[in-house]
């Protein structure tokens, strides 16, 4: 298989504080992350949020540029590449389907804003539009509404139209899922699972439900305080788990058994600061096999069984 997307490197920081009676820092909200998504399989990114995911989906789009390191798709550098070309190749469906539309515009009008930027109109723009519609399971009838006489998850099919009417082969998926109810979810997830295999899409697929990247994705990458700490292909991620943060985040699923409760896993309720990262190992405060050194030593990325790691003690 080739690669569709090359991240190698790439960093990207925001200054903070730069007011009158505050001291500016530093965040490094991405720090020196690497990863391949290779072509027709999806890369499902996992963590907490405030961990850098959303970020990093700026960054793939070209929304945000890099302060550092590279990003390629399919072989070319993102940042040599126009607004016109990014698009042909790469398309966002973001979390809020209500907010993320228009809601003065009629739906056939929003699909196609993509064709129109790139020059597309008459009858190819309308007849690709009625088409993407029927392909996502909207009725034809639904054009001339406006997304607030849409349901949640008819919205969201909306966005995945208006995100695959140029035909592009990279989908960045941001918490697609979050804003729906479960039912709702699992139509959608189904529907992308069935576009990914005919249309041979390559997605990332970022979001916090462990259930939802499990049942979507082929890989996993898993990021803590702007760093990927583990990724795996996905079973071998959920049957053996490397990193403890990883191990932290599979106790915590809720199980289905009553009884039961929520587990407590010790990572306590306070996400660290991004702009006072810790030295060493930055999960070591709320890691519960920590040691001396790892608040001294910041561990590489390491291949162990399959897993790529950053951990001195796994």
């Amino acid at each position: 298989m080739t690669a569709a997307i090359e991240v190698r490197d790439v960093t990207r920081v925001f200054r903070h504080g730069t007011g009158a009676f505050s001291a500016e820092s530093m965040i490094r909200a991405v720090d020196g992350v690497s990863f391949t998504v290779e072509s027709g399989s999806c890369l499902g990114i996992v963590g907490e949020s405030g961990c850098g995911k959303s970020t990093l989906a700026r960054l793939i789009l070209g929304l945000l540029l890099v302060s550092g390191g590279d990003i390629l798709v399919n072989g070319k550098r993102l940042a040599d590449m126009d607004r016109k070309s990014r698009a042909s190749l790469i398309q966002p469906v973001f979390q809020d389907p209500f907010s993320s539309l228009n809601p003065r515009r009629r739906i056939r009008d929003i699909v196609a804003l993509p064709l129109q930027a790139q020059g597309i109109n008459g009858r190819e723009q309308t007849t690709r539009v009625m088409e993407m519609l029927e392909r996502v399971g909207l009725p034809g009838t639904i054009a001339d509404r406006l997304p607030a006489q849409l349901s949640g998850g008819q919205r969201q099919r909306v966005a995945i139209a208006r995100a695959l009417v140029l035909r592009p082969r990279i989908v960045v998926c941001d918490e697609p899922t979050s804003a729906l109810d479960v039912s709702v979810q699992a139509q959608i997830l189904n529907l992308l699972a069935g576009l990914q295999r005919e249309l041979g899409l390559t997605y990332v697929f970022i979001s916090h439900n462990l259930a939802v990247v499990e049942h979507i994705s082929d890989r996993v990458a898993v990021m803590y305080l702007g760093r990927m700490v583990e990724q795996a292909e996905t079973g071998a991620l959920f049957a053996r788990p490397a990193h403890p943060y990883t191990k932290a985040l599979l106790a915590s699923v809720l199980t289905p058994e009553p009884g039961l409760g929520v587990p407590d896993v010790g990572l306590g309720d306070l996400y660290p600061d991004p702009a006072n990262v810790p030295p060493g190992c930055r999960f070591h405060p709320r890691c519960p096999i920590s040691q001396e050194s790892c608040a001294i030593e910041t561990p590489q990325p390491r291949d162990l069984d399959g897993h790529k790691v950053e951990c001195l003690l796994a």
